[in-house]
């Protein structure tokens, strides 16, 4: 193993540790930590983390519901409209270049680090808002499309949809959005399997690493708030985010 690959294992650890304690984030780093540390292929990396991020998400989301942070129902309706999203978006996948779709990928994680910088830290229990089933289901079919598409969970788009349209606080949407982010990557994975396999031994690797960390993370989140350390890894999202919009930018033009 060379010392770049060892450093991709480790930083798994850290796709869990932060789906864990924010619901979200770490499967934006899956793919990234996959093509440029353990090197594998763009389009075989997108399938792959569907299915880290999904395991990790469900053992995470277990995890909350022990504590009472989980909303089934509301995650179900959010979910399943996120499930036909993810068909809907696993298909475009194949349509870019492998520079393209990791510019894309530069893109989203900006605008996410510009986000999670920006939000104002809140009193640990936020006010509820009114549920609107309506704009939750199209929240929910727009985050799917994104999660087939780009093979990211969607967390960092779940939560403050769950907590704007489905009328959670924000400790109960951490735990419900990494239920929602499962049943989106089944969907996803389910879409990309027809394209062909994957690694299945370095995808266990990665997945035993990412799921010790969303242990380590979940007890943290149900410990003490989230706000400080999400400003941390937003700085962290927005270092790899540069750095993949101008290597790939780069390629294109």
């Amino acid at each position: 193993m060379t010392p770049i690959f060892i450093l991709g294992l480790v930083l798994s650890a850290a796709i869990g540790l932060s789906l864990g304690l924010i619901g979200g984030g770490g499967s934006i780093l899956t793919v990234p930590i996959l093509v440029y540390l353990l090197g594998v292929a763009p389009h075989e990396a997108v399938t792959m983390s569907l299915a880290v991020v999904g395991a990790t998400s469900l053992f995470g989301s277990f995890l909350h519901y022990l504590k009472d942070n989980l909303d089934l129902r509301g995650g179900a309706i959010f979910g399943l409209a996120g499930v036909i999203g993810a068909f809907l978006g696993a298909p475009l996948t194949k349509l870019v270049s492998p520079e393209l779709l990791l510019l894309l990928f530069g893109t989203l994680m900006l605008v996410v680090a510009g986000v999670m910088i920006a939000r104002r830290g809140g009193s640990g229990e936020e006010k509820k808002h009114h549920s609107h089933p309506v704009q939750a289901v199209l929240a929910g079919l727009g985050v799917g499309v994104l999660t087939g598409f780009l093979g990211v969970g969607g967390g960092f788009l779940i939560v403050p949809a769950l907590v704007f349209f489905g009328g959670l606080d924000m400790r109960k949407a951490v735990g419900t959005s990494l239920f929602v982010i499962f049943l989106n990557c089944i969907a996803g994975l389910a879409a990309h399997l027809g394209g062909g396999g994957f690694d299945l031994s370095l995808t266990a690797a990665v997945m035993g690493l990412a799921v010790g960390g969303a242990v380590v993370g979940t007890v943290i989140s149900n410990r003490m708030p989230a706000q400080r350390l999400q400003k941390v890894f937003a700085l962290l999202v927005l270092g790899v985010g540069v750095v993949l919009v101008f290597k790939n930018y780069a390629s294109i033009v």
